[in-house]
């Protein structure tokens, strides 16, 4: 997984959109040319809240196409619900691109993608992308209930199979959505985003299938920049992702801690060691 954030800039967009897709779920569509032709799947931004009062927060860039840029979140504390009462016309600073995204090279013609709550807003980009080599993708989706599987038609709608479930049974299968990729015929490749517990899922299924898994792992990140070392994560030392600093010779281990921030966010399966 190639880094990109190279590419990354500071942006002054403006909202030219704002939907609430459910209780305490927002997207906003920003004028973005720039951003959005350097955002490669799987990539995030930092969002700088306008009133300066709260530090900047990384969110998952939804869509990315001609000018426009999206971004959706679920509201859950200060910086998103200050970000969740801009309207169409105010102005919003981000950087990004940021992190590693998916790896689409050796994709195969059959791939899953899990999404899980909130981690529907890292897949959207990936899904496409793999459409239109003309894979085919089924995408199981889990969250609490049928209200908050948003925007579940629009990938139904781009040529996805879409499996789904719910915690209350509100719509598809009652339970996780991990059950359900453990019953699915193999496919060639795994792509998932969503809570931690949810991820580990997919690499044990991964693992069992004898399939290989990309997995974005969600955090809640300090800098954003790969400054402050406080969003790590175990990875063999073998892996290409595994940082330069420091040295993975020192106390003789073969697993080192990455960034996600930076190394990441998106990370293989097999080379976890959480």
């Amino acid at each position: 997984m190639a880094t990109r954030d190279r590419n990354a800039g500071v942006h002054a967009t403006t909202v030219i959109e704002r939907r609430e897709l459910a209780n305490g779920v927002v997207s906003l569509s920003l004028d973005a040319a720039v951003l959005a032709s350097a955002t490669r799947p799987g990539q995030y931004v930092m969002a700088i809240p306008p009133s300066g009062g709260t530090a900047a927060t990384a969110l998952a860039v939804y869509e990315a196409e001609g000018k426009l840029a999206s971004l959706l979140f679920f509201i859950t504390g200060k910086r998103t619900r200050e970000l969740a009462q801009l309207r169409p016309g105010d102005r919003l600073d981000v950087v990004g691109p940021l992190g590693n995204g998916f790896d689409l090279s050796n994709a195969g013609r059959d791939a899953a993608i899990v999404a899980g709550g909130v981690g529907i807003a890292s897949v959207l980009l990936c899904a496409r992308a793999l459409l239109e080599m003309g894979a085919r993708v089924r995408l199981f989706y889990g969250a609490r209930t049928a209200e908050l599987l948003v925007d579940a038609q629009r990938f139904a709608q781009a040529g996805c199979e879409l499996i789904v479930t719910t915690d209350d049974g509100s719509v598809g299968e009652r339970g996780f959505i991990t059950t359900a990729l453990e019953r699915a015929a193999k496919p060639e490749m795994i792509y998932a985003c969503g809570p931690t517990p949810m991820l580990r899922g997919v690499a044990r299924i991964a693992n069992a299938m004898g399939v290989r898994a990309q997995l974005a792992l969600e955090e809640t990140f300090g800098c954003g920049v790969g400054g402050c070392w406080g969003c790590v994560v175990p990875v063999v030392a073998a892996s290409a992702q595994a940082p330069s600093f420091p040295p993975a010779s020192l106390g003789g281990s073969d697993v080192v801690y990455a960034r996600i921030c930076k190394e990441g966010p998106v990370f293989w399966a097999d080379e976890l060691r959480w």
